[in-house]
């Protein structure tokens, strides 16, 4: 936007003796009606809903005066159905690139006031083109999503540039940050592209994602559903996980798109970004030796720590909404991006369920794909037991993560707090899946199983006074941190006070990390 006005200006400035005033004009003629779109009275209904304009969001997403466009004049091809007569500038999608903090990001926004954002095969070229210099660059790459779909008067041709775009997007997966930002509708074959990037932002009551629409379901499966239940926001944040946050708005969405882009690298081979901080990295914290309550069912929020061992309290929760037995999100420490993974004993008592395995499986491979350090901090008590569990494949789920942690390269830090029983434990980053430093709180208790629960099958002709003894006998001899500790699976039993600099000193000692893989054409994980 202001690089088109310097260029005209350069152009009055330096060669317009040389150009006809014509030329000149219909220059700054074509570049106006791009800006406009699809025209004021578009322009206006997209305001009246609460939305952007497809400029107006680059506008708060870029750096001033940083963005620079390209396709601003392409039109589509297209003569079937009078569309000959509906051409405008840019054909529906603005592409091109600019900054965040300083730092380069490729982006495309669809303009819904431009034949309603539908794709067509100029459309999809222009954000492939944006995609394929993402790639050959080495910059992040967010896509803003508000779309009608395809566009229905070019048939297969709009369809092969789905193809196109999804190709892509799988390519691009691990070599650069991919975020989506939904904005309004994205429905049958666009909602794939959000799902193979990173990150997708949704907006509360103007945003919605779905295959089929609510009319295709009634007459199909003759249920009543509207948008918004189906597939708006709240749904896809708190019940499917397709979403990972939602906003109040266009400008919340795109301000947080800009704090999360601060903490992830520019491609896979980038290190992580840093900043200067004042916060020390020898900080001491008492007030997390009373986080943990006397009694060994009383839960505790988890963020309380998390928030604590962070640079300056900064935590970006990812998906606070879906499967909370688990957090997951990016914090700093000596100013450097780390990844976090916490069981959350506020829900569930913290237990690994279905969602909860795959919610941080996806994470802990994101965070390894672009090198971001592991701190996981464990409390759990195993994996949710239930019929609907097992029936829906815990096995399967429960895989993944522990697929995940075990594949992961990336420095990995363990800190348990409370508890680590059974299955769970070696699930969530132990010594076994090759842990990098794993330390344990003073009171922690890491066993099979909890010492009641276990003396109940050990002993359970026992009388209730033999019983107690049975379970304290327990306690003293599996379910303190030293009886691991001996065996080399925990390498330090830390005050909970000092565990921002024990942290903080992990990671500069596996600064330079490299773990050498066998080679294979790519690996199986279990989907």
């Amino acid at each position: 936007m202001g690089l088109a006005l310097l260029e005209v200006a350069s152009l009055h400035k330096t060669t317009y003796m040389k150009l006809k005033p014509s030329i000149v004009q219909q220059l700054e003629e074509k570049r106006r009606q791009a800006r406009l779109g699809g025209g004021q009275e578009r322009i206006d209904a997209q305001h009246t809903k609460g939305k952007l304009t497809a400029r107006e969001r680059l506008e708060v997403l870029l750096d001033p005066d940083s963005f620079e466009e390209y396709g601003m004049f392409v039109e589509h091809r297209s003569h079937d159905f009078g569309m000959e007569n509906k051409r405008n500038p840019g054909d529906g999608v603005v592409t091109g690139h600019g900054t965040i903090n300083g730092r380069l990001v490729f982006v495309y926004s669809q303009d819904f006031t431009v034949l309603g954002g539908s794709l067509s095969e100029t459309n999809a070229k222009k954000i492939c083109q944006i995609q394929d210099m993402a790639m050959k660059v080495g910059a992040p790459l967010i896509g803003i999503n508000d779309s009608g779909g395809a566009r229905i008067q070019e048939g297969v041709d709009s369809l092969g540039g789905y193809g196109e775009i999804f190709w892509r997007n799988v390519h691009a997966s691990g070599v650069v940050p991919q975020i989506s930002l939904i904005m309004g509708p994205c429905a049958g074959g666009a909602v794939y592209s959000p799902a193979l990037t990173d990150f997708t932002f949704m907006v509360k009551g103007s945003s919605y994602m779905f295959v089929t629409g609510p009319d295709v379901v009634k007459t199909v499966t003759h249920e009543e559903v509207d948008s918004e239940t189906l597939g708006g926001a709240s749904t896809h944040t708190q019940r499917t996980g397709v979403a990972d946050l939602a906003f109040d708005n266009d400008i919340d969405a795109l301000l947080q798109a800009r704090r999360l882009f601060n903490f992830i690298p520019a491609n896979n081979r980038e290190g992580v970004p840093t900043r200067s901080t004042m916060d020390p990295s020898d900080r001491i914290d008492l007030s997390l030796n009373t986080l943990i309550p006397d009694n060994p069912n009383k839960p505790y929020d988890m963020r309380e720590l998390v928030m604590s061992i962070v640079d300056e309290h900064d935590f970006f929760e990812i998906q606070p909404d879906y499967a909370k037995n688990i957090l997951i999100g990016f914090g700093r420490i000596d100013g450097a991006s780390i990844g976090i993974i916490a069981n959350q004993p506020m829900f569930l008592a913290g237990c690994l369920d279905i969602e909860a395995s795959r919610k941080a499986a996806r994470f802990v491979r994101f965070c390894d794909a672009f090198s971001i350090p592991i701190v996981t901090f464990v409390d759990v008590p195993g994996f949710l037991p239930g019929v609907d569990q097992e029936h829906n494949g815990i096995i399967k789920h429960g895989a993944k993560l522990l697929y995940a942690y075990a594949e992961a390269t990336v420095p990995k830090i363990t800190v348990i707090t409370r508890k680590a029983y059974g299955g769970a434990y070696i699930v969530m980053n132990s010594k076994h899946l090759k842990g990098d430093i794993n330390y344990a709180w003073a009171n922690a208790e890491i066993a099979v199983m909890g010492a009641k629960g276990a003396a109940e099958i050990l002993f359970k002709n026992s009388t209730n006074g033999d019983l107690e003894k049975k379970t304290a006998e327990y306690i003293d001899k599996f379910s303190t941190p030293f009886v691991a500790a001996s065996r080399g699976f925990i390498d330090d039993v830390i005050r909970p006070q000092n565990t921002r600099w024990r942290i903080s000193r992990a990671l500069s000692l596996l600064k330079n990390k490299k773990v050498e893989r066998p080679w294979r054409k790519h690996d199986n994980l279990p989907l």
